[in-house]
């Protein structure tokens, strides 16, 4: 049985944000000790995640099962892909976005006759050649890294900046760089040719969580200029073009601040309190029902 939403449909609307997305967060809870996935991950996605990622090398099948389910009832409140890393059967149980592979995982072709064509595959590459065969066989996203040295790769040479730029000259499918970038390093990641970066420690390890996304969220969206981006959506069954990123921008677009408003993004009632966290993408449907009561 189907809950509230169409996974097919799901996955159609998560497909078009990867040309939107730009800042991926990945899971590491080794660098928040004593503090609950779901509450780091959610911080993260207060701060501007775009694409959350559950990579766990550790859990049994059962506490994998259990993050997956949890991660994915929190990615759909804030309207946003879950991506799982490596396990497919996993990402078709939880009914996640899609799933991300690595060079010695299971191939893309294979991942595609389990997946369909409307759930997201990414594949990890470190060096041009990857990145070509991962564009010839149709691979949704590719990751680009690791940039810097990081404790999420130990003993893995870093690929630099030049093969960002490599990439960014010749792949036309969207990349993500990632591996080692920080605050302190982004804006060279991003005069390289990124438009979307991955963090994992900088974001999850922080001490600030929600502000260290909403930081290179911003740097990334800033640099690329499409901070006030126009967007395709459906307003009340209507089409729009709109520069609103979050749906409280989109309620002060139309003067609807301080109206009693129930607001349903793509099936799902988005509470009044996540209005200004809840980003908005090419191809959603929203409707804005205003409402009086009586007595």
């Amino acid at each position: 049985m189907r809950g509230l939403f169409d996974f097919e449909g799901e996955g159609r609307r998560a497909m078009g944000k990867l040309n939107d997305f730009s800042l991926y967060v990945i899971t590491g809870e080794n660098y928040h000790p004593g503090r609950a996935i779901s509450e780091v991950m959610e911080e993260a996605l207060q701060g501007g995640a775009d694409i959350v990622q559950l990579r766990d090398k550790t859990s049994s099948p059962q506490e994998l099962l259990r993050k997956a389910q949890e991660l994915k009832a929190l990615t759909r409140r804030y309207g946003v892909p879950l991506i799982i890393n490596d396990h497919i059967e996993l990402a078709i149980e939880v009914e996640a976005d899609g799933v991300h592979l690595g060079q010695e995982d299971l191939s893309l072709q294979e991942a595609r006759r389990l997946l369909g064509s409307s759930r997201i595959i990414g594949i990890s590459t470190h060096a041009i050649e990857e990145a070509r065969a991962a564009e010839l066989g149709g691979a949704d996203y590719i990751g680009v890294g690791p940039v810097y040295p990081t404790g999420t790769k130990p003993g893995v040479k870093p690929v630099t900046l030049d093969y960002v730029r490599q990439v960014a000259a010749e792949i036309t499918i969207p990349f993500v760089a990632i591996g080692g970038i920080t605050p302190g390093n982004v804006d060279d990641v991003l005069e390289a040719g990124a438009k979307r970066i991955c963090a994992v420690s900088a974001i999850v390890g922080s001490s600030d969580v929600k502000g260290t996304a909403r930081l290179l969220s911003e740097r990334v969206r800033s640099s690329r200029g499409s901070v006030y981006a126009p967007k395709e959506i459906v307003v009340n069954g209507r089409p729009e073009t709109v520069t609103a990123r979050t749906v409280d921008q989109l309620i002060a677009r139309y003067g609807l601040q301080g109206r009693k408003l129930v607001v349903e993004l793509d099936g799902y009632i988005v509470p009044q309190d996540e209005w200004a966290a809840t980003q908005l993408f090419s191809g959603v449907k929203i409707e804005l029902v205003h409402f009086v009561g009586g007595g």
